[in-house]
């Protein structure tokens, strides 16, 4: 009988999400011990899963995480995890893979029994429509970014390049966004030596003189869909792209600027700390890359979303995002 339920890969077996847990003593709550990706699918077929997974498997050969599994066989596993919860997604949805690996147990602990020894991979599939509930109207209205006191951490100190759960500082940025009057308020970090460096979750781009520029690979995440745009749709559309330092001062005077990731591609961010960038308005460049994307996997981007927001009404949760920090 086919299970009425999502269910997830959890070290070897499809089990009800439910039921798809770690130990309390694993490494991943003690440390936030664990390498991730998150991916999602166009009309159900995913989108650079084998850029995720080589990006995943740098991050555990990094932290020597000891994992048996191969990158072949961890790409099947999304497959047939996809497969396993299709019948449950609408027509309409799309697959929101979330690849998990930990260390497992530490070693204090190993002597327990009935608790799984060595390092856990766990791999669940949703509903992207979860993760871009009330993004919609972004894409007209545009996001306000606000610099923070809260730096990104460099790479000398915790590289972001791997892709880890040890994101308290994320937390931090979107907890002092939100206490900032207005609305469409995301936390826009700086590094160390005050140049732009990402948002908590999203890399961030600015246009300038018909060019596209975006912080340099040093202290921010190498996302996915940063390196899309930048290796592919930028040069097939004849967009210059480069990377560079960029200060607050090249953000304000910016002709627009935006934030890419996997969930939205692509969100246009019209002002800096209240300050309009450029007209203060969705940008040219912005608008042909959006549709360039949509083109290019066969989906209305921004009207997928909005779409979805349509059906789904106001958002009323008060839980943090990955993206924002709802003030109560």
């Amino acid at each position: 009988m086919t299970s009425q339920v999502r269910t997830v890969y959890f070290n070897g077996q499809l089990v009800p999400e439910t039921e798809a847990k770690i130990s309390i003593y694993d490494s991943a709550l003690m440390f936030g011990d664990m390498v991730f990706e998150m991916t999602r699918s166009f009309r159900k077929r995913q989108f650079k899963l084998r850029e995720h997974i080589e990006r995943l498997y740098a991050g555990l050969k990094i932290l020597r995480i000891p994992v048996q599994m191969t990158p072949q066989q961890l790409e099947q596993v999304c497959y047939d995890t996809m497969d396993a919860n299709d019948h449950l997604f609408a027509a309409d949805d799309e697959h929101r893979l979330m690849i998990d690996v930990s260390r497992g147990l530490l070693g204090i602990y190993q002597g327990i029994e009935g608790l799984h020894k060595g390092p856990n991979v766990i791999v669940a599939d949703f509903p992207l429509r979860w993760t871009v509930a009330g993004m919609g109207q972004l894409y007209d209205a545009g996001i306000n970014a606000v610099i923070t006191s809260q730096r990104a951490l460099p790479a000398s100190l915790l590289d972001p390049k791997v892709k880890n759960r040890s994101r308290l500082h994320y937390l931090m940025a979107n907890i002092e966004a939100s206490q900032v009057q207005g609305s469409n308020n995301w936390a826009l970090l700086l590094d160390p030596d005050g140049f732009v460096a990402e948002g908590t979750g999203d890399n961030f781009f600015i246009i300038k003189d018909g060019t596209v520029i975006t912080p340099e690979g040093r202290n921010v995440l190498r996302g996915v869909s940063r390196a899309y745009l930048m290796q592919e749709l930028c040069p097939q559309l004849g967009i210059p792209v480069i990377e560079r330092n960029i200060d607050p001062y090249d953000v304000y005077t910016a002709d627009e600027a935006f934030m890419s990731g996997t969930p939205f591609c692509m969100l246009p961010v019209t002002s800096l700390n209240g300050n309009p960038i450029g007209s203060g308005k969705v940008g040219g460049i912005f608008s042909r890359l959006i549709a360039g994307w949509s083109e290019n996997t066969d989906v209305d981007i921004i009207g997928q979303i909005k779409g979805w927001d349509a059906a789904l009404g106001s958002v009323s949760s008060d839980a943090p995002t990955p993206y924002r920090f709802k003030s109560k």
